[in-house]
């Protein structure tokens, strides 16, 4: 699978990148350097010197620069250098690349391609740690596998009571249905409901419900996902369309996932999970969070086990089932985006 440049990638937690503590990750291959400045700037950076190629992580933060601790150059947040230690001219090809970046939701967020076309308007509208409304635990995972592998796996959930017979244990109406699916311009939504199910309501007992479930997957691979409980009844009334979320009377959480590629065979996970207020507390989040990092660390068993035999190589093919439609669906966009970048990059033939 190609992979789009023109896009905003998670690249860690803004609460982690502390000032003065460069943080260094590859994202498509590439090694950046994040850091934050006394004045409050974030930065992102190539992280190999101009010099010798050392790791700029392994630098000094130095008010709003970063020196490099191999020889000494200093670098602006901009990524030009403004300093070699005993030479005063600095040629106009000393700097390394900047890269856009945002604070948003709780993440770092960085453009992974033309700084031109840096739209902050395209960053996901996230449920995040810091949420006032919502009581959110984090987490990440680093797994040995392809993040295309990681997206399937969140585009097909007929794997939920397979692979998570032991921590979510749901039902296998998961693999027996299918769900709605809807295009969107930068990815895919997938919507379903349960009707007649058994929940607790307000802790006070059980109760008839109907369970919604919708998702967007957003590229480069953003999952925005919203649970809630409903009064039985409530599928059929609105035709098993989108409901009114102030009407919920239970189960009402959130999950907020990144899936961002460092190389070709490793992915950083970043996850969110809480409830709103109005529907739990911090014992729920602390619940939530736990029962989800067992069930990501069921899918990164499998996920990594798929990895190992891919790359084994052989006759073997991918056989796409019915479930598959909602991946299909996602790649199709990927490719028409990457597709477009190419296009866009390529020169135009001169006519005379």
């Amino acid at each position: 699978m190609p992979h789009v440049r023109n896009a905003w990638y998670v690249a860690g937690w803004s609460i982690d990148l502390e000032p003065g503590k460069p943080f260094a990750l590859s994202i498509l291959d590439e090694p950046i350097v994040m850091f934050r400045t006394v004045a409050g700037r974030i930065a992102a950076l190539e992280d190999r010197c101009v010099h010798r190629l050392a790791p700029l992580s392994l630098g000094r933060c130095e008010g709003e620069n970063l020196r490099c601790m191999y020889h000494g150059l200093l670098f602006d947040p901009a990524g030009q250098c403004i300093e070699i230690p005993g030479q005063e001219m600095i040629p106009a090809r000393a700097r390394v690349r900047s890269y856009p970046i945002v604070a948003r939701h709780g993440w770092l967020w960085v453009w992974m391609g033309d700084p031109a076309k840096a739209d902050e308007a395209l960053i996901p509208d996230v449920i995040g740690h810091d949420h006032p409304d919502w009581i959110m635990g984090r987490g990440q995972q680093d797994w040995a596998a392809d993040a295309a592998l990681v997206n399937n796996n969140l585009l097909d959930f007929s794997h939920l009571p397979f692979v998570h017979a032991a921590s979510f244990g749901v039902s296998e109406v998961y693999a027996h249905s299918q769900p709605k699916l809807t295009m969107l311009d930068r990815g895919v939504r997938v919507d379903r409901w349960f009707e007649d199910s058994i929940g607790p309501v307000g802790g006070v007992g059980e109760a008839r419900l109907d369970h919604w479930l919708t998702y967007d997957l957003i590229v480069p691979g953003i999952l925005l996902n919203y649970s809630g409980m409903y009064p039985a009844g409530t599928a059929k009334a609105c035709n098993h369309e989108r409901p009114d979320y102030a009407k919920a009377v239970a189960s009402v959480s959130f999950t907020s996932q990144s899936v961002t590629p460092m190389t070709a065979r490793s992915t950083r996970y970043h996850y969110c999970w809480g409830p709103h207020r109005d529907h739990g507390d911090e014992a729920l989040r602390d619940a939530l969070i736990g029962i989800q990092a067992m069930a990501f660390a069921e899918d990164r068993m499998m996920i990594e086990a798929q990895q190992r035999i891919i790359d084994l190589g052989g006759t073997g093919q991918d056989m796409p089932t019915a479930h598959d439609r909602t991946v299909l669906a996602y790649q199709r966009v990927v490719e028409r985006l990457a597709e477009a970048e190419q296009a866009a990059a390529r020169p135009t033939q001169r006519r005379d």
